[in-house]
């Protein structure tokens, strides 16, 4: 996943979508998707459909989490039979991964941290409908034909339960002018898990976007100390699905 440097050919849907306005490529994912921001306020993604993940589920769990924290509004929401589109009303700030923030780590780490903390202490969990569990993961995983490593079926005792945000990756967090967080994105996964399961993949990423030695600055500033057991199970977690 990266933030793109090279010429992109531009989807065909993308340019209908974009309706005459100018594109700005600002990210590549895995899967081939990506995500386009216009010169009007908005951010077209597009990719090729997969089992982990789907625009209308990220729509679904926007729709949930909108009245209790900063998240896009979706506009329109589309897909054929082997690509989808989401087009989504441009939050402020930018994304952590952004240069801007890239040259300052400090204030980056430290924003995604607190932001995951807000977004952890706001979101209702009696009354989330989505599951992001361990259990459920696995049984995710295996439908898309993935093994779970033997010693990752014994989880660690569950710290606390949170709606999670599913993938708390540096690029997630938006960051304000003023450094500190003003919202997330790329909730498709979003759901009730316990807390390690954000903040271990968040430090974990810490490494990918600013090197190494961010993780325990992103753990404290979420207000917490390191747990390096569960830090370590939700790492392997996550990289084993």
């Amino acid at each position: 996943m990266s933030i793109p440097v090279e010429t992109v050919a531009v989807p065909a849907m993308v340019t209908r979508l974009a309706a005459g306005a100018t594109l700005v490529p600002v990210w590549r994912n895995g899967h081939g998707g990506l995500t386009f921001r216009t010169d009007d306020g908005r951010y077209i993604r597009w990719g090729p459909r997969h089992l982990e993940t789907s625009f209308a589920a990220e729509a679904e769990r926007i729709e949930w989490a909108a009245p209790f924290t900063p998240v896009p509004r979706v506009e329109e929401l589309g897909g054929d039979e082997t690509h989808e589109w989401c087009v989504t009303a441009a939050l402020p700030g930018l994304s952590a991964v952004d240069p801007r923030w890239i040259a300052e780590p400090a204030v980056a780490v430290r924003a995604i941290g607190e932001g995951l903390r807000a977004l952890h202490d706001a979101l209702p969990v009696a009354d989330c409908p989505f599951d992001w569990g361990v259990q459920q993961r696995m049984t995710d995983a295996a439908a898309r034909g993935i093994r779970i490593p033997d010693p990752l079926r014994t989880p660690p005792e569950i710290d606390r339960l949170v709606v999670c945000h599913g993938d708390a990756c540096a690029p997630n967090t938006l960051i304000g002018a003023d450094g500190t967080w003003s919202g997330h994105v790329d909730l498709g996964a979003l759901g009730v898990a316990d807390r390690w399961a954000d903040i271990a993949v968040a430090a974990m990423s810490t490494g990918w976007n600013y090197g190494p030695g961010w993780e325990n600055e992103l753990v404290e500033a979420y207000g917490l100390a390191p747990d390096a057991a569960r830090m370590a199970y939700y790492q392997d977690l996550w990289n084993a699905t």
